[in-house]
């Protein structure tokens, strides 16, 4: 039996469950929402991990689940416990129930997408490109500071600039443009990421087990994600990379522990390749939606034992 995690609702989770529905897979969903109707217990012992796994008056024994689709949202901010105190009943069960799964998780010894441990590097982005650089890729140069006078520098030499967040949390990527000049000094707050812009065409390539999927992006925008928001658009279209490209990315996500990776490129007209995150929590709905790529088939392929 797989077990799927999160909001039944949200675009990955029920594109993987109809993707289980169509292979004929057995699988069960916690839903988060339902949370205060939901009991886990689980303990390792001399012979293995087992548990039991209670959703909403269902029981499964955690033995018989073989994998695991992790999609889940901060339980702080469900909103069955909004204007709960952090101390009241409901939101210390949530806590502990979230605290539980993800603990057993990190040892379950099925197919898990993706355990927490793993998907940690994504937390700091330099860290990451680090790591990134080790499979061959080109990463950007980059500047971390709170200098306004180091990022001028840095400017002048290079040209053109983008910022973003160094963390995990999604910001939106800008290119460095004169009103951000004339207000450059609020960084000395708070450090922030400066890379060299890199001119050519963005790639996601999703990565799940040996599988890739490649596909091309088209956007007069910085960050095509929020082309639509920008009064711009962006083309999606499945293309076919390079084998030594594609070995590259599914070595990068296996040794990086991850078993679903959505891997941002760029392919510059000189034919480099850059390599900007490895996002271990990949929306690749957008992305199927857009191209028609079988990407939900393949992870549940995965969790199911396939591929």
């Amino acid at each position: 039996m797989i077990l799927l995690c999160g909001i039944p609702s949200e675009a990955p989770l029920a594109m993987v469950g109809a993707a289980l529905d169509r292979q004929g897979t057995a699988y069960r969903v916690f839903n988060q929402r339902l949370v205060s109707r939901c009991r886990f217990s689980w303990e390792i012992t001399h012979s293995g991990i087992d548990g039991v796994l209670d959703l909403d008056g269902e029981s499964h024994r955690l033995a018989d689940i073989g994998g695991v689709y992790l999609r889940l949202m901060d339980d702080r901010l469900l909103p069955e416990l909004k204007g709960l105190p952090d101390e009241s009943a409901p939101r210390r069960h949530a806590r502990a129930f979230h605290d539980a799964v993800f603990r057993w998780s990190e040892v379950a010894p099925g197919r898990v997408v993706n355990r927490a441990e793993p998907q940690g590097s994504n937390s700091s982005k330099p860290y990451q490109a680090q790591l990134i650089a080790r499979y061959g890729f080109l990463v950007p140069e980059t500047l971390i500071t709170n200098d306004p006078e180091q990022v001028r520098s840095f400017l002048a030499e290079h040209g053109t600039l983008v910022y973003k967040s160094m963390s995990g949390v999604r910001s939106i990527v800008e290119r460095l443009n004169p009103a951000d000049l004339e207000r450059l000094d609020q960084i000395r707050w708070c450090p922030v990421q400066f890379q060299v812009f890199v001119p050519g065409t963005n790639i996601r390539v999703h990565v799940i087990g040996q599988e890739a999927f490649a596909t091309e992006i088209v956007s007069d925008v910085t960050d095509y994600r929020y082309a639509t928001k920008q009064g711009s658009s962006a083309t999606l279209r499945a293309i076919e990379l390079p084998d030594r490209v594609v070995e590259r990315c599914v070595l990068m996500a296996e040794g990086l522990g991850l078993a679903f990776a959505g891997i941002d490129l760029k392919l510059t007209p000189d034919g480099d390749v850059y390599c900007f995150e490895v996002n271990p929590c990949p929306a690749y709905s957008y992305y199927e939606a857009n191209t028609g790529q079988p990407i939900a088939d393949a992870v549940a392929r995965y969790l199911a034992g396939g591929g």
